[in-house]
C-alpha cells in the first residue's frame, strides 16, 4: 500500500487489479493493447541490462567472490549477474532464490521447461512469481549454479539480522538472498560470499510485525 502511494504521489494512474504479479501482468497488457500504452516488461534486454550495473558493481569491489546469492522474482536480478559474472571472468557461483511458497522458477529449473504454479502465497511479494519468463528461465539454467527455497519465516529472520547488523530495511525479496546464505551458511563455511539485496519496499506495519519477531501472513 504505501508503495502505491508513492506511485500515485508521482502522479501514476494506479488500477490494481489481481490477487498476484501475474493476474495484474496480464491485466497491464490487455490495458495496454485496448488503451495503445507502452508496456515496460518485469524481464526485457533493457531492464536485464541495467540491473546488470549492480553486478559488475559488486565484483568490481569484491572480485573474489566464490558465491553470490540472488532473489529471483522475474528472473531480471538473477539474469543480470549471471552475465555480469561472466563478462567479469569471475567464477563465483551464481546461486538463484525463490520462496517456498512461490517456487515456479524452481520447478522450472529442475525441469528445465516452464512450469507454472497455482498461488503464489509469500509476504516476499518480489518474488510471488507463478509463471516464469521463459527466456530468462534459459539463461537462468544455462548460468546459475543451483536454486534455492527458503521460508517465509527464514526470510522474516534475515530482514531482522539485515537491520540489525547493518540498519539496512529489506523487503521480504531483498532478505530472500541472505537467508538462503543463513541456510547454507555450514556448506559455504571458508568461501567469500556476496548477498544482493535488491530493495526496502515493505509496508511499516509488515516491517513492525517482523521486527516484533514474527512472520507476516498473506
Amino acid at each position: 500500500a504505501e508503495k502505491n502511494s508513492a506511485m500515485e504521489g508521482w502522479g501514476a494512474d494506479l488500477r490494481i487489479h489481481g490477487v498476484d504479479f501475474d493476474e495484474a501482468r496480464q491485466e497491464a497488457e490487455r490495458v495496454c493493447a485496448a488503451e495503445d500504452g507502452h508496456l515496460v516488461p518485469s524481464f526485457s534486454e533493457h531492464l536485464v541490462r541495467g540491473v546488470a550495473t549492480y553486478g559488475a558493481e559488486l565484483l568490481d569491489a569484491v572480485p573474489d567472490l566464490d558465491v553470490i546469492y540472488v532473489p529471483i522474482g522475474m528472473g531480471s536480478g538473477a539474469t543480470a549477474v549471471s552475465l555480469a559474472r561472466n563478462l567479469a571472468g569471475s567464477k563465483a557461483d551464481v546461486v538463484g532464490v525463490v520462496s517456498q511458497n512461490a517456487d515456479a522458477f524452481a520447478k522450472s529449473f529442475e525441469r528445465g521447461e516452464v512450469v507454472e504454479t497455482d498461488t503464489a502465497n509469500t509476504f516476499a511479494d518480489g518474488m510471488a512469481t507463478r509463471v516464469p519468463h521463459p527466456e530468462a528461465l534459459r539463461i537462468l539454467k544455462e548460468n546459475l549454479a543451483r536454486v534455492v527455497s527458503v521460508s517465509d519465516d527464514e526470510v522474516a529472520d534475515a530482514m531482522r539480522l539485515l537491520f540489525k547488523t547493518t540498519h539496512n530495511i529489506a523487503e521480504g525479496a531483498g532478505a530472500a538472498a541472505t537467508a538462503a546464505l543463513m541456510q547454507e551458511r555450514s556448506a559455504q563455511k571458508g568461501r567469500k560470499a556476496g548477498v544482493i539485496l535488491t530493495g526496502g519496499n515493505v509496508d511499516s506495519g509488515w516491517f513492525a510485525k517482523v521486527l516484533n519477531g514474527q512472520t507476516p501472513e498473506v
